[in-house]
């Protein structure tokens, strides 16, 4: 049996596993915080510094290479980090910068990507052909995943989900343009819209979560609030679940996927979330392909990144999973 290191980077986080090639054991799973605020040598020390961690884990197994997931956009090809202003990277030799240092080959895949070729190979999509993912948190990524294939596009860019328009004159995103998915159902959109409620004087019993501190509030305090009867955290959810299956409708009527999967901290929200969800996509899609795809959260909670980032190493070298 074979083993891969799959690294999962993140503007926040990093985490760092060891994954046996028909994907039935991870050992020395590991994470630290990102702080790119260090700069790219320093963060790029820690991933090797908890590689070798895990690797301490497997010893005695036989490691075939390491799968690398990153905020992109990225040069996969040449092994490249084109852009990320989480990280402060621009044209960073990511790949070979972790080949050199752990003398095993390396693949690099957007982070994102990576989440959904997870769920596609171990978790909530397994056994399907077509899959399409959201990944939200921070911001919303998102992956195609066609014949068993992560679709990349012409550059790299395909799957950039998040960023696809829902009100051309809606909220401004971070990317510069106006009414973006990631505008209104990433985990700051959320807690962002929740704020503005509270201030427009919503009868919510949000502040007494925080304190008081308005700046306290995330999506997870929206969605505890919600879970507890909270009227306005409700709305708040209802009203992001109404976007979400606007989004989620436009994908199901391009890709026609047998299954959607939704991961990241707003899978919290529960049925409060995907019962509305499911509800806005079946009356905006078409019937058809809305009957033949199962909407889903993954089940990969923190390692459907470096899941997916084995398993493109393994796909690159080996022709599968």
């Amino acid at each position: 049996m074979r083993y891969v290191v799959g690294i999962d980077l993140g503007g926040t986080n990093i985490v760092v596993g060891t994954v046996a090639e028909d994907g039935s054991e991870l050992h020395g799973l590991v994470s630290e915080p990102t702080m790119p605020e260090q700069g790219s040598a320093a963060v790029v020390a820690r991933i090797v510094k908890l590689a070798r961690a895990s690797l301490a884990e497997a010893r005695g197994k036989t490691v075939a290479g390491v799968g690398i997931g990153s905020p992109g956009p990225l040069d996969t090809a040449r092994g490249l980090v084109l852009l990320t202003p989480n990280l402060g990277w621009t044209n960073f030799p990511l790949r070979d910068r972790i080949t050199e240092a752990l003398g095993l080959p390396a693949t690099l895949d957007n982070d994102a990507n990576c989440a959904i070729f997870g769920e596609w190979w171990r978790g909530a999509a397994r056994g399907a052909e077509h899959v399409v993912g959201l990944t939200i948190g921070t911001g919303i990524g998102g992956g195609i995943v066609l014949h068993g294939e992560i679709y990349h596009g012409t550059s790299d860019i395909a799957g950039e989900i998040g960023h696809m328009t829902i009100d051309s004159t809606g909220r401004r995103c971070k990317c510069g343009n106006y009414g973006c998915l990631e505008a209104y159902a990433s985990g700051p959109a959320i807690a962002a819209r929740a704020v503005e409620g509270v201030e427009a004087g919503a009868e919510t019993s949000l502040p007494d979560y925080v304190r008081g501190d308005l700046r306290q509030i995330t999506a997870q305090v929206v969605y505890e609030a919600a879970h507890d009867g909270d009227e306005y955290a409700r709305e708040v959810v209802h009203d992001t679940a109404k976007v979400l299956g606007a989004g989620v409708a436009n994908i199901i009527n391009i890709f026609n996927p047998q299954v959607v999967v939704i991961c990241g901290g707003v899978t919290l929200a529960g049925d409060q979330l995907f019962v509305p969800l499911r509800s806005e996509v079946k009356r905006r899609a078409f019937k058809p392909a809305a009957n033949a795809c199962r909407i889903v959260p993954g089940e990969l909670t923190g390692t459907a990144g470096v899941y997916g980032a084995a398993a493109v190493f393994m796909r690159r070298t080996w022709g599968r999973p």
